[in-house]
């Protein structure tokens, strides 16, 4: 008896060949080069587009790319063992099962939260003041 392929077994196929360009565009935006690395000691951030002119370290130079035997901590002189990858520079903050959620504002990055709070304190105290006028 041959084996014929159930029904149920090409929509899987099909599902599996249209899932695979998100891996390649996740691995895109999450080459570890690029991530910035965090001091636990003292909260430094070590970001490779900035790189650091306190130790001659020129921007482009990926933390993988330091000399764990000569790199300290700018800040508190930690060794690399010290450091945590938290992610590239315009990663969403939050948990990613949450980013789907808030109206659009989950996927927002720490810097357009920011601007989006302390950009609405300002014209609630726009407002407030303008109630001066009404006298």
């Amino acid at each position: 008896m041959s084996e014929a392929p159930l029904p149920e077994q090409a929509p899987d196929q099909a599902m599996e060949h249209s899932s695979e360009p998100a891996p390649e565009a996740a691995a895109a935006f999450d080459d570890p080069d690029t991530h910035r690395f965090e001091c636990r000691s003292c909260g430094f951030v070590y970001d490779p587009g900035e790189g650091i002119k306190k130790l001659a370290v020129p921007p482009g130079t990926p933390f993988s790319a330091l000399d764990p035997g000569r790199f300290r901590c700018p800040v508190c002189r930690s060794p690399v063992k010290a450091f945590k990858d938290i992610g590239p520079r315009n990663k969403p903050s939050g948990f990613e099962e949450n980013l789907g959620y808030g109206l659009g504002v989950n996927q927002l990055t720490p810097g357009q939260k920011n601007v989006l709070i302390f950009g609405g304190f300002a014209l609630a105290i726009a407002f407030f003041l303008s109630l001066y006028s009404l006298r």
